[in-house]
């Protein structure tokens, strides 16, 4: 099955070119070191239509395709993965307010995230839960005509920087699970809320971080989905935003091959260019195979989705394989560099400690496999397997 953009998908890839090669490239370590991203170039983003252009015409949208929103995304990694980040946020938790919020919320918050003027997070991971996403501590507790907030969430995107973020909480069922768990569009600007900031290796612009909520009050109208229901409905919009994470991982390597592929090229060792040695043409020629496979996967998957279409599979390959290769891949571009690749001159060390969070973040190969498994033969199959296991030890 082919995935050959149609020629306006091509005129957007290509607009995401240009900003990506123009703008974002030449500052991409300097912002890199930083631990805030600049709201100008996020706005600059918006005006061009380069964020979320996928969501509803009705909120400023364009009403596009998800394979647009991919293109977008890889051309924009190409040049500076952390602003990638900003494209996809958008898409996600945009979509995730479009759909699940009241039409209020929406009017007011979905426009301002299309035009880069306000960037929403994501709060759902805690300290004790980690991959174990619905065993939520942070509670909702009935307070007049609305709840209070009372808890922590940890390893969030933009945490001391977004305005706004779906807080997902326990409102029932204190044993845990997904049923009991209701989600909240939350102003982070309330009272009660301190946040903190991480100092990772890599994405510090991205400013993954901890919140805390000491009994803040969110009204009534701000739950968003079914109350002590929302985990599933609310993360099914997770199987776009892991392969726009696949699409961001591809586009940081792919520009450390073709960087590797201009150096060996010019670089000469005993008297030949290094490219003419297979030591050092079949790495980038297996990277190249392994690119071009993983782009298709990916684009096959909003394929998918854009036909609505099952995708929860595809979605999750995208997620476990792409963050683990394309590591693997830039890890061989700085070797193939020598001691130059070593140094902070280039920009193949950023890259690989920016798309190595992408291993942990959002959802870890282990989890991933399950997801596919589950997939496959089913949730009963996978416990009675478990239950076997444990009996015969």
């Amino acid at each position: 099955m082919q995935f050959q953009p149609t020629e306006d998908q091509k005129t957007f890839r290509d607009l995401a070119a240009r900003f990506a090669r123009d703008k974002l490239a030449p500052g991409y370590q300097k912002r890199a070191s930083g631990h805030t991203f600049d709201r100008e170039l996020i706005r600059e983003m918006g005006a061009l239509g380069l964020i979320a252009p996928d969501l509803p015409e009705e909120y400023g949208g364009l009403g596009l395709e998800s394979v647009t929103a991919g293109l977008i995304v890889e051309e924009i990694a190409y040049a500076d993965f952390n602003a990638s980040y900003i494209q996809l946020l958008g898409s996600l938790m945009g979509g995730m307010v479009a759909k699940h919020a009241s039409s209020e919320i929406a009017a007011e918050w979905v426009p301002k995230v299309i035009s880069g003027d306000v960037v929403i997070g994501l709060g759902l991971t805690e300290p004790r839960g980690g991959s174990d996403a619905a065993n939520l501590q942070l509670k909702a507790e009935k307070f007049g005509n609305g709840w209070r907030l009372s808890g922590e969430k940890t390893s969030m995107s933009f945490a001391d920087q977004a305005d706004a973020a779906v807080v997902f909480a326990r409102t029932s069922n204190p044993e845990g699970g997904s049923r009991g768990v209701s989600a909240f569009f939350v102003d982070l600007t309330e009272k009660g809320i301190s946040r903190t900031h991480f100092d990772d290796i890599g994405t510090k612009p991205v400013g993954r971080g901890s919140v805390f909520f000491d009994d803040v009050y969110v009204p009534a109208e701000n739950m968003m989905a079914e109350q002590d229901r929302a985990f599933g409905s609310i993360m099914a919009g997770f199987d776009f935003s892991r392969a726009l994470i696949g699409l961001e991982c591809l586009g940081a390597a792919q520009a450390s091959v073709d960087e590797t592929w201009a150096y060996v090229q010019d670089r000469e060792a005993f008297g030949a260019p290094l490219v003419q040695y297979q030591g050092v043409s079949f790495p980038l020629t297996e990277a190249e195979t392994q690119l071009t496979m993983m782009r298709q996967l990916c684009y096959y998957t909003l394929n998918l989705r854009d036909q609505n279409l099952p995708h929860t599979s595809e979605a999750a390959m995208c997620k476990w394989y792409l963050p683990k290769t394309c590591c693997e891949i830039i890890h061989q571009c700085l070797i193939l560099h020598g001691h130059y690749g070593y140094t902070t001159d280039l920009p193949h060390h950023q890259r690989y400690n920016d798309v190595l969070g992408l291993q942990i973040g959002d959802g870890t190969a282990q989890i991933q496999k399950l997801v596919i498994a589950r997939e496959k033969v089913g949730r009963v199959a996978l416990q009675y397997d478990n239950k076997s296991k444990g009996a015969a030890k």
